[in-house]
């Protein structure tokens, strides 16, 4: 049930992202659903070392959603307005949220000032119950939440399978008067084999 709800919490985020044209969120949230995908199948299929990979990423999850809060809160010298870091400074773009969040009122500034790009519309946005920034770090204190979950659940799912692993009894355990299975012989005696029309 949490890797469902990891899964569609991050869908969610990515569709956003995209919208936003954030780069940097986008790859980040696709390699986190690839993982999520691996940790599933580890468990399915009861494989510790791709849980213990997925339980290693979350700690990498943690920690760049932490950086996001950190961004868009402006914490020490991150600015949420630099284009370098969630864009790779390869657009102008900002969160979705920031014209689209709740109760925002998007009007378009004319004439726009010579330092705008001619392709971009320049805009002031007013009126939002919740600015854009508080929507984007909700969406990254989930994040860390489930992740932190997650980890939990991941260690847990290891030790049992370890455990399971080292309780299991073979045929006849390790006791020497047990199954004693067929001993290979030095060489192979080949027989022909005939055949009847």
């Amino acid at each position: 049930m949490n890797l469902l709800l990891k899964k569609v919490s991050v869908l969610e985020r990515q569709i956003f992202d995209f919208l936003g044209y954030q780069w940097a969120p986008i790859l980040a949230n696709f390699i986190h659903i690839i993982i999520v995908i691996l940790g599933l199948f580890g468990t399915i299929q009861y494989r510790p070392r791709y849980i213990t990979g997925y339980a290693v990423w979350l700690v990498l999850w943690v920690t760049w959603n932490v950086f996001v809060i950190c961004f868009y809160l402006e914490a020490g010298d991150l600015s949420k307005e630099t284009d370098l870091i969630l864009t790779f400074n390869i657009s102008m773009h900002r969160s979705w949220w920031m014209e689209n969040g709740p109760g925002c009122t998007v009007t378009s500034v004319t004439p726009a000032p010579e330092w705008a790009p001619e392709d971009h519309r320049y805009i002031t946005v007013s009126g939002c119950f919740l600015e854009y920034q508080y929507i984007e770090v909700a969406h990254s204190s989930l994040q860390i939440f489930l992740a932190l979950a997650g980890f939990i659940y991941a260690c847990y799912v290891v030790k049992c399978i370890t455990e399971e692993e080292d309780s299991f009894d073979f045929i006849g355990g390790f006791d020497s008067y047990g199954y004693q299975g067929p001993q290979k012989t030095s060489h192979l005696q080949l027989q022909p084999m005939y055949m009847s029309k």
